[in-house]
């Protein structure tokens, strides 16, 4: 089911022995794009201190309650590798949180299993560890390519032939994290109104600059179906395929820099 990430942001967060604290950014690459990390702020019990919590270490998830369970314990997270706030995280660092987890390292495949079918969720960290294992994995690999989501908010959208809004929220699938769609606000451009892009559809994202280029014309956007979280359904993605005349998954080949 696709879910905003606003709505992780009203989730409570528990170890198996406490309270943990409130979730206040996520980490996902723009690569896979993929959700890699919930942001924590743990409270007075850790002096405030923000950890890095990976989806393997999600045991259950009640959405009406607003509650995320965690298969950690308080002492565990305490303990866990620090990161330092003001830098980018690392690769190595990673490397040294997932181990002392005993996570596989993600970049051995695109997705995590998820949190609504625990089956496939445990499939898809097997087949991680086992590539880990096997050594088909390198222990560190370049530029992790992790995005704040917290800081993307507000970045500019622009089509072939200009401006259509800003990014204002994001879609996520919680059957395997991937990150689906970009939230638009065109209201500075088109009367007041929301549109979702999916990230398939994103041709060129330039961060430095602050803009995400995408593969449709304003006058696409203007006509396109607009997003009502309320009524979000296949339906209405079948719809929003249909009018920029695209199939799913039929993506196209982003340039990153």
């Amino acid at each position: 089911m696709l879910r905003l990430f606003t709505d992780i942001r009203d989730l409570s967060l528990s170890a198996t022995n406490g309270e943990l604290g409130t979730i206040k950014d996520a980490y996902f690459d723009d690569h896979q794009w993929t959700l890699r990390y919930l942001v924590v702020t743990t409270g007075s019990w850790l002096s405030g201190r923000s950890v890095l919590i990976s989806p393997a270490s999600i045991e259950g998830v009640s959405w009406d309650n607003k509650r995320l369970e965690l298969n950690l314990t308080r002492e565990q997270i305490k303990n866990a590798p620090s990161q330092d706030s003001d830098k980018p995280v690392s690769r190595q660092y990673e490397t040294q949180l997932l181990d002392y987890y005993g996570y596989p390292y993600y970049w051995s495949g695109p997705t995590w299993g998820g949190i609504a079918d625990g089956g496939a969720f445990a499939a898809a960290t097997a087949e991680m560890l086992r590539r880990n294992e096997a050594g088909e994995v390198p222990r560190e690999q370049g530029d992790p390519h992790l995005r704040s989501a917290k800081e993307v908010a507000g970045y500019g959208i622009r089509a072939v032939d200009d401006s259509i809004g800003e990014v204002d929220d994001f879609l996520f699938d919680d059957s395997n994290w991937s990150l689906r769609y970009f939230v638009v606000d065109t209201r500075k451009w088109l009367p007041g109104r929301r549109v979702l892009v999916a990230t398939e559809w994103i041709t060129d994202v330039n961060w430095d600059h602050r803009k995400v280029h995408v593969a449709m014309s304003l006058e696409e956007v203007r006509n396109s179906p607009e997003f009502d979280v309320s009524a979000l359904s296949s339906d209405q993605e079948q719809a929003l395929y249909q009018h920029y005349g695209r199939r799913p998954g039929a993506g196209i080949q982003a340039q990153i820099r």
